[in-house]
C-alpha cells in the first residue's frame, strides 16, 4: 500500500500540526543555533547550515527540510545502522522532485512532488529529480541518525 496523497493547503496545515503533537505551550526550539520561541518558522527561514537541516523540541518530534540533488544515494551513509538503512519512521512532504524509496522488506516507492509521505522503519532513499522534502520523525532516533550520518561525513572527509 502506498500512502502518498494530493492535498490542498489546508490539508497540509493540519497534517503538519496533527504530526509534530505541538501543544500549545511556548517554549523554545533547538537549532544548533536557537531561532526562537514558538512552534512556526517560515520555510525561508529553516536552518540550512547543517548536515541534516532540522528542529529538535517539537512535542517530542524533530522537522526537517532538506534538499539533496538528483543522483543522491543515501546508502552509504546509512551503512553501518540495523540492515544498512533508517529504522526512524518520517511523515512529510515533498516539495520539489522525485525520491525512491528501498524498503527492507524489498518493497519500493517513487514518491513525487505535491505528495504526502509515511516512511516505515527500514528505508533508504535515492534522489531521482533534484528533490525538497519537509518531514517529522521522532526526536530520540533522529539523534542517533544524524549523528550516524555526521560521522559518515566526517570520515569521509578525511
Amino acid at each position: 500500500m502506498k500512502f502518498s496523497f494530493h492535498f490542498s493547503s489546508f490539508a497540509l496545515m493540519v497534517f503538519l500540526i496533527s504530526c509534530s503533537q505541538v501543544s500549545s505551550q511556548e517554549h523554545s526550539i533547538s537549532t544548533g543555533d536557537s531561532v526562537g520561541k514558538g512552534f512556526h518558522i517560515a520555510l525561508d527561514d529553516f536552518p540550512s547550515n547543517m548536515v541534516i537541516n532540522h528542529i529538535e523540541g517539537w512535542g517530542g518530534m524533530t522537522v526537517a527540510v532538506n534538499e539533496m540533488p538528483a543522483g543522491s544515494d543515501l546508502g552509504p551513509l546509512l551503512a553501518g545502522l540495523k540492515n544498512n538503512s533508517c529504522q526512524v519512521p518520517h511523515w512529510g512532504y515533498i516539495i520539489k522532485g522525485v525520491l525512491r524509496m528501498k524498503y527492507d522488506n524489498g518493497r519500493e516507492d517513487l514518491l513525487k512532488a505535491g505528495e504526502l509521505f509515511y516512511m516505515p522503519p527500514g528505508h533508504v532513499g535515492v534522489v531521482e529529480e533534484d528533490l525538497k522534502l519537509m518531514d517529522f520523525s521522532p526526536q530520540e532516533g533522529m539523534k542517533e541518525v544524524i549523528a550516524h550520518i555526521e560521522k559518515k561525513i566526517a570520515e569521509s572527509q578525511k
